[in-house]
Order: C-alpha cells, then sequence, then structure tokens
C-alpha cells in the first residue's frame, strides 16, 4: 500500500472510532477526573489567541514526564529564555508535569491524530522544535509537523524487538512518520539499530534519561525513618500490572511464616480498591497508605501481612522502605517497569523474565551485581524475601546505587544535540 492511501485509511479509521476514544476519556474521567478537564484540546481546540516560538516536548504519561524533567532543565540551561509547551496523554502524566512550568509556560493535551485536529494543534502554537519522549510515532502529527516547518526529535527513544515486529506490519503508515524525524536520540546501540531499520535518518545514542532522575530526597529520608522504626524486613511488589498480584499473593501465602511485610504498589491508582480485594480474598490482612498519618504506619499496620502502596508520586518513599523490590511488569509479558530508578533510591530488585522495554538497563543492572533475575513469580517471591532476611542486602545497595551514578549524562547528551540542530537552524531556535 502507497504510504499516502495508508495514511488516509489510518486516518479514515480514526475518525470513525472518535465517538468511542472521547466516551473511553469520559468514562476513564469517573475515577480521574482530570480526563474530563479540556476535552475539546483533545481535538485540536485550545483557548486563546494563536502564538509562535514554543520549546515543546510531548511526555504522554507519568513515566515520560519524569525522564523528560532533566532533559528539560538542561534545555532551560542551554536555550535561556525558552518557553515550554508541555503536552500530554494521560491523566497522571500531566497532573505530574506541572511542577515542570515556569512563568510563561503552558501545558495542554496533546489532539488525537487526525488530520484537522493536528492542524489545528500547530495552527494555535505554532512551535519552532517539538521534543517526542521515547516512542510517541504518530504519522498524522509528524506529517503536520513536517508541513509546519517545525524541526521534530524523537528523545529517549527505544523500540524493542516485539515492537519493531509489530511497528513492520503498519511499515506503511509507520516509516514515513519515522522518516520524518529530524533528529532520534536513542537510549541503546540496539535501539538505534532498529529505529535506522524503522527508517530513522539521523539517530544518535546518548543513554537514557530516566539514569538522571533524582529521587526526592525529602521521600527518601522519609521513607528511611519509617523503616528504622519497623522491625520487619519489607519486600516491595513495584508498579504492578493488571494480572501480576494475584499470581504474587497465591506465591506469598505459599511462603511460610514469619514472613517479611508485603508492600505493594499498582502502577495505575485506579486499580487500588481491586488490588486491596484481592489480598483480602487471600485472607491476608491489609494496611493502606492512605490511612496512614505522617508519622507513617503505626504500630497496627506493622502486624499485618500486606502494605497497599495507594498513592502517587511516592515511589522514593517506598523503595526507601523497602529492603528488596519485585520489578512489576517483570512476571507477565508486559516489558518491566522502570527499574533505574529502584536503583538510584538503593532498592535491589528481583526481575523476572520480561524486561525488553529496558533490555540494556536490566543487563547492565545484572552486571553491576545490583539486580537478579528469576524465571517466574514464586521463585522471585522465595529469592525477595531471602535477599531481605540476609546479610548482602546492605551491599546489594551500595552496588544498585553506584550502578545508578555511573550511567548519568543522558540530559547533557540530548539537550546539547538539541540545542546544536538549532544553532545550524536558526530559524527555528525558540524564541525569547
Amino acid at each position: 500500500m502507497k504510504p499516502l492511501l495508508a495514511r488516509s485509511a489510518y486516518s479514515a479509521l480514526l475518525s470513525l472510532i472518535e465517538p468511542l476514544y472521547l466516551l473511553r476519556l469520559w468514562l476513564r474521567g469517573r475515577r480521574e477526573p482530570l480526563y474530563r478537564h479540556a476535552i475539546g484540546e483533545r481535538l485540536g481546540r485550545y483557548r486563546g489567541t494563536a502564538s509562535e516560538g514554543w520549546l515543546w516536548v510531548h511526555a504522554v504519561s507519568l513515566g515520560e514526564t519524569r525522564a523528560a524533567a532533566s532533559l528539560i532543565a538542561t534545555l532551560r540551561e542551554r536555550l535561556p529564555g525558552c518557553r515550554l509547551l508541555l503536552t500530554h496523554g494521560t491523566a497522571t502524566g500531566r497532573e505530574a508535569g506541572q511542577v515542570l512550568l515556569h512563568e510563561g509556560d503552558r501545558q495542554v493535551w496533546l489532539p488525537y491524530d487526525t488530520p484537522a485536529a493536528v492542524q489545528r494543534f500547530f495552527a494555535q502554537f505554532r512551535p519552532r522544535v517539538g521534543v517526542l519522549m521515547e516512542t510517541e510515532i504518530w504519522p498524522n502529527l509528524l506529517a503536520a509537523a513536517q508541513s509546519a516547518g517545525v524541526t521534530m526529535v524523537l528523545a529517549n527513544a527505544r523500540l524493542s524487538e516485539r515492537s519493531q515486529r509489530k511497528g513492520q506490519r503498519l511499515e506503511a503508515v509507520l516509516r514515513p512518520a519515522v522518516q520524518s524525524l529530524d533528529l532520534v536520540l536513542a537510549q541503546t546501540d540496539d535501539d538505534a539499530r532498529r529505529l535506522r531499520e524503522a527508517g530513522a535518518q539521523d539517530v544518535r545514542v546518548c543513554g537514557n534519561l530516566k539514569f538522571d532522575m533524582t529521587p526526592d530526597a525529602a521521600l527518601l529520608a522519609c521513607g528511611r525513618a519509617w523503616r528504622a522504626r519497623g522491625t520487619r524486613p519489607v519486600v516491595l511488589a513495584a508498579v504492578t500490572r493488571e494480572g501480576e498480584e494475584a499470581s504474587l499473593l497465591d506465591a506469598w501465602a505459599a511462603q511460610a511464616a514469619p514472613r517479611p511485610l508485603l508492600l505493594i504498589v499498582p502502577r495505575h491508582p485506579q486499580r487500588f480498591d481491586e488490588v486491596a480485594a484481592l489480598v483480602r480474598t487471600r485472607r491476608l490482612s491489609l494496611a493502606r497508605r492512605s490511612d496512614w498519618s505522617a508519622e507513617g504506619p503505626d504500630s497496627e499496620a506493622a502486624a499485618m501481612d500486606v502494605w497497599l502502596g495507594d498513592s502517587m508520586r511516592e515511589m522514593p518513599l517506598y523503595y526507601a522502605l523497602a529492603d528488596v523490590a519485585l520489578l512489576g511488569g517483570s512476571f507477565a509479558p508486559l516489558g518491566g517497569q522502570n527499574l533505574i530508578e529502584a536503583a538510584a533510591c538503593g532498592c535491589p530488585v528481583v526481575m523476572g523474565p520480561h524486561t525488553f522495554n529496558f533490555t540494556e538497563a536490566a543487563e547492565l543492572s545484572l552486571a553491576a551485581g545490583a539486580s537478579l533475575r528469576v524465571p517466574d513469580i514464586a521463585e522471585g517471591v522465595r529469592r525477595a524475601i531471602e535477599l531481605a532476611l540476609g546479610s548482602e542486602r546492605a551491599a546489594w545497595s551500595l552496588r544498585a546505587q553506584g550502578f545508578a551514578a555511573k550511567n548519568r549524562g543522558a540530559a547533557q547528551r540530548m539537550a546539547g544535540l538539541i540545542a546544536e540542530r538549532l544553532r545550524l537552524n536558526p530559524s527555528t531556535a525558540p524564541a525569547a
């Protein structure tokens, strides 16, 4: 299928299902009200007069927004006076992004990828440069950017073998989009190779921005203080996904007592009550973070079998509170969550077989002695308890911190290349 015809078919399909997309946003808004905020922006309808000269960064969700923080800060140093246009696709991303804004910046939803919506977006903001985080390849958005003369960068870019295979099925519509990118800043050599095979023209390897994330010092101190008051080791199930908690709890209940405390932090806040119900059906006692005072878990909570981390943006606290973490998303074929944050907090990791979203980071972590890999959740629970109860935990923690520190610097490398590209194309430099 020819590229133009393929994109026309793609656009027609998106237009047909647009009502379902809007309905889904409205329904999600029942649990996360921010999804119902400014829904018109999802269709490219924005308030205020048209403006130009923006440094535009798109960070779809929470993880991308947090990774973008160090890049945004470094770009502000390299491009003084620039105004930030920050876009998102999820409520957690938009909420987290609010702390990145300075006076004169703006935060909006990225529009749905129909031709009319993205054209309205570029007509409204006329950015001089756009930085898409990680995997955000949208065919109509990139086609409109090219027509508008906007320099487009894919930063912290990654492409797993699995995603590459899926993308090949839609090559007619995706390849022109990838080819239109002016600059691709890949995390690893393997990501760079796959992105070139997908059509990217100018690809540089810069490392992973997640290594540049600095855990919140106050949250770390709080978590360590709470852990120091406790008498039982804590095993953290970090950023778990649907389908993982049930098998985790079954494996946990099968362990002989006395067991450490199990702290579960689900990835999605709308699943907090669901996970609490799963705990209770196993007849395990439960305490919830949302019920604790500022002093942390009391003596009653300390006696429970399971703690539920039902709060947002407190992962450094949870990692500091834990002796070891089971990596969510790695025990089902979901690609794994960010193990780098755990390492930066000094928390060793036990991960399952599925870490294709963080392949190089996982291998580097294993090589540094900051983590270990197991074949399934039952073995993961056994090894995590063994590590939490053992005498080697302090050494694992030091190796984890060293691994995280050694791999920093991606933000400086990426910001330098973006600034260089703007110097080579002065007409695209963000206006002060």
